[in-house]
């Protein structure tokens, strides 16, 4: 119960330091194990959330959010085979849970089966309706297949259902570009860029916007705004960019002949670990205060975000680090969009992560 009172204070160090406490006075207790692995998974420290998670499937094998947990850590690097027998094993114990169906939707984004992806979420957003993370999976999933009236309509919802995620509003402009509806994507992305200050991405996908209108002077105020977010996220050591991103932003500064920017002189391959799902997060998106069993839940819903944007867009995207799992089966569920391509989100288990496209933390 202390521990559950660090995490409504939002202190997560006190809370881990807590629940080891406890492990130490009951080692073989499931529960404290299963937390503590993934508050672990929550923070990115995979090494110890697998420990613990391993621990508590090995005392109770058929502890389902030990094993959902587990997947989603599969699903983060690219083991969707693997993750999805996993997912079988909950899918017996919790056939009705959102943040299942959720991961099990982005494990088959991963293995481009869009189809299968879409029917799982469209389960997953049946069971939880008000979910935005769930909205903002099948908004990606539909831009990839380039269905941007549908991806409009559920990218729209999850936006009413989170207001203050810049991702979710560069995803929203992507599909109004390819809806040809130029004045409103405009509108989006500088709400995005209002939202979300340290995303080189929304910066880019904007420009290409507006360099293809011929607003070149906005153009090249967005692409310099572009290379200070570069220049910030290169100082703090987390310079990841996707090849395509970097090739598009090499073509569009020598297109409003700014010439090669430095921060570009090397382009890095993507990270495919990121995921913002069940836990990935989020990836990247707004993480919220843990309290209750339920606000834990949402905290560590995985979103595994994998980004691929729709042919045609016209923007690149970067992938986002992976959220967390869910402690309780109740619904929860994490990419950045350009206009080229994005990450997917996965969820967690109990309450619980825009994408890079011209494309959003399963």
């Amino acid at each position: 119960m202390l521990g559950k009172i660090h995490l409504l204070e939002g202190d997560l160090d006190k809370a881990i330091e807590i629940y080891k406490k406890a492990v130490e006075f009951s080692p073989e207790n499931t529960e404290l194990l299963t937390t503590l692995g993934l508050l672990y998974l929550q923070l990115g420290i995979y090494q110890k959330a697998f420990e613990h998670l391993g621990n508590a499937l090995t005392y109770d094998p058929t502890n389902y959010k030990a094993i959902l947990a587990a997947g989603s850590m599969m699903q983060t690097h690219g083991d969707f085979d693997v993750a999805l027998t996993k997912y079988r094993v909950v899918a017996c114990a919790v056939p009705e849970s959102p943040p299942l169906w959720n991961n099990i939707g982005m494990c088959f984004f991963g293995k481009k089966k869009y189809v299968a992806a879409i029917s799982c979420l469209k389960r997953a957003n049946y069971l939880a309706p008000f979910d935005w993370k769930i909205l903002y999976n099948l908004g990606l999933v539909h831009l990839t297949m380039q269905q941007y009236a549908s991806a409009f309509h559920f990218l729209s919802a999850a936006i009413n259902l989170q207001p203050k995620m810049g991702e979710l509003y560069m995803l929203l402009a992507v599909a109004l570009t390819n809806l040809e509806d130029p004045e409103n994507a405009k509108r989006a992305y500088a709400e995005a860029a209002r939202l979300d200050k340290c995303q080189p991405l929304v910066n880019l996908n904007y420009a290409v916007l507006l360099y293809k209108q011929g607003e070149k002077e906005g153009a090249l105020a967005q692409y310099q705004e572009m290379e200070r977010s570069v220049r910030l996220l290169r100082d703090s050591g987390s310079l990841e960019f996707d090849s395509e991103m970097v090739e598009m932003a090499q073509k569009l500064g020598a297109a409003l002949q700014v010439g090669d920017a430095l921060v570009w002189t090397k382009p890095v391959k993507d990270a495919k670990s990121k995921h913002r799902t069940t836990s990935t997060g989020k990836a990247a998106g707004v993480q919220q205060p843990l309290g209750s069993n339920q606000a834990l839940g949402q905290a560590m819903s995985s979103a595994a975000a994998h980004r691929k944007l729709p042919p045609g867009a016209g923007g690149t995207s970067q992938l986002t680090r992976p959220p967390s799992l869910p402690l309780e089966p109740e619904p929860a569920v994490e990419a950045h969009p350009a206009e080229a391509s994005a990450p997917r989100r996965e969820k967690r288990e109990e309450d619980d992560p825009g994408v890079g496209v011209s494309s959003v933390r399963m």
